[in-house]
């Protein structure tokens, strides 16, 4: 007769920070691709798709440039690294202005679009290598599953502060 199997319970790593900037990365990597792919013809639906991906990219911004960029600043090796992000989520949110002043109905927005997901997605792309690894270079183990915790706390407050706009 078999022996029963016996299951040893799964011991699950708390997340890195990394991790979950990725969950919202991918969030916003689809919300680009949404925006894009809405016509002209539902100028409604690039709008909604225009407001979710603000309040993503903010609310993620804000939490990150707290609870990543910050630490990363303090340190002598982190300021190229650090300021170089900073000043593409500064390019976004100029992206995003100049999108709310077009027409939703008009090629010029979906020009901008383009624009705007692009940027974002290169954003996305270069922090996801060099400036994870800059960092993951800085940051101890600890601090890495730390600041995800602060990170999730305060990306998910700062979606409800701006949703209630």
């Amino acid at each position: 007769m078999a022996e029963p199997m016996t299951t040893q319970p799964m011991t699950t790593q708390p997340m890195t920070i990394y991790e979950a900037l990725r969950e919202s990365h991918e969030v916003q990597r689809a919300l680009c691709t949404r925006l894009v792919r809405t016509g002209a013809g539902n100028a409604a639906g690039r709008l909604d798709c225009l407001r979710e991906l603000k309040l993503e990219l903010a609310a993620h911004a804000a939490a990150e440039e707290r609870f990543l960029y910050a630490p990363i600043l303090m340190a002598d090796a982190g300021l190229d690294i650090a300021r170089h992000a900073l000043s593409e989520h500064h390019e976004i949110d100029e992206l995003i202005e100049q999108l709310e002043q077009l027409a939703a109905d008009g090629a010029a927005w979906g020009e901008k679009a383009k624009e705007l997901a692009h940027q974002v997605r290169h954003h996305l792309k270069e922090e996801e290598t060099r400036f994870f690894q800059g960092s993951g270079k800085i940051l101890r183990e600890r601090q890495k599953t730390q600041l995800a915790a602060r990170y999730q706390r305060d990306y998910l407050r700062m979606k409800r502060v701006l949703a209630a706009g």
